[in-house]
């Protein structure tokens, strides 16, 4: 840890989808650029203390660090220098946030964050943000029809995130499910995940894939681009630390809690979740007994959000 400078950072997103960025002054480091505002550590500091103190000093704010909850850790290695960046999304301050110190400040909505506006240790940030809380995964149906409706259904409850998940199709069903999935999603504005080999995926449209744990380990590397989506399910440590080997976007973390459809299968509960979503930096959605008002119990526990058939699926 000596080795990197500890930043902590706070993500603040309003009603309207806008999150709080900072101008860094000309004669700093990477100036001029815009960043999520925090700083670094005090000696004897904790996270929350220290993130408290900067968006104070910085923002003249003040945070309520109960309503404080962890996004993402990652560490960068510039030229001259090496950061951990210790991100929190802050859910409720109080005050009005100007540049106490003379940087500009300003409210831009996520979809607009420019990559090219930011430090290069920000855009792994830019990415999780636009991750949603929550994701959709398709359930039992008894025909395309009804897979469909029960699709148009879930996106109707502003699911922005959905894993196609349909394992018992033929593969030219597959590719032609996926394609209705992907119209209806995108005119809904939401994303298509399809859970699928990479030999069927690159047959659709479809915005990502979705690695199972079996296909997970199969892999080497990161079989989609950059601009491509990619999750993978896991359900040990072992599966996590090779999703973040090969690059994976997001990992679906299960079983949290007990559920119907496995019963047999021991939960992880939240302690062991914190435990094991804290390994790695890339977003963690709980999976396993979910329905929405466990998210902000997944967020204390460090999860990115939840994800679920049950809570999302039309019976």
């Amino acid at each position: 840890m000596s080795d990197y400078q500890h930043v902590a950072v706070g993500v603040m997103v309003d009603e309207r989808g806008r999150v709080l960025i900072s101008q860094r002054p000309q004669a700093s480091h990477q100036g001029g650029l815009w960043e999520f505002p925090g700083g670094k550590l005090e000696p004897g500091e904790s996270v929350q203390q220290a993130l408290q103190r900067e968006l104070h000093e910085e923002l003249d704010i003040v945070i309520n660090l109960s309503n404080c909850f962890p996004l993402k850790k990652l560490k960068y290695h510039y030229p001259e220098k090496s950061v951990l960046l210790d991100v929190w999304s802050v859910m409720n301050f109080s005050g009005r946030p100007r540049g106490k110190e003379g940087q500009k400040v300003k409210w831009m909505p996520i979809n607009q964050l420019a990559a090219e506006s930011f430090p290069c240790a920000n855009l792994e940030i830019i990415k999780a943000l636009q991750l949603p809380d929550q994701i959709g995964i398709t359930g039992k149906v008894e025909s395309l029809e009804d897979f469909s409706c029960k699709l148009e259904e879930l996106l109707a409850r502003n699911v922005k995130l959905v894993q196609m998940r349909q394992p018992s199709l033929r593969p030219d069903e597959f590719a032609l499910w996926a394609e209705c999935a992907q119209a209806l999603c995108e005119k809904n504005q939401a994303r298509l995940l399809v859970n699928t080999s990479c030999e069927e995926f690159n047959k659709t449209s479809a915005h990502g894939l979705h690695l199972n744990a079996q296909r997970l380990l199969q892999l080497e590397s990161r079989p989609v681009t950059a601009e491509q989506l990619l999750g993978a399910s896991c359900h040990s440590e072992n599966e996590l630390l090779h999703a973040q080997k090969i690059g994976v976007d997001f990992a679906l973390l299960s079983p949290v809690l007990k559920t119907m459809s496995h019963p047999n299968n021991k939960p992880l509960g939240w302690d062991r979740f914190r435990e094991m979503a804290a390994l790695v930096s890339m977003p963690v959605y709980a999976l396993g007994g979910m329905a929405g008002r466990q998210l902000p119990l997944a967020r204390r526990a460090g999860a990115h959000g939840i994800a679920s058939i049950s809570a999302f699926w039309p019976k």
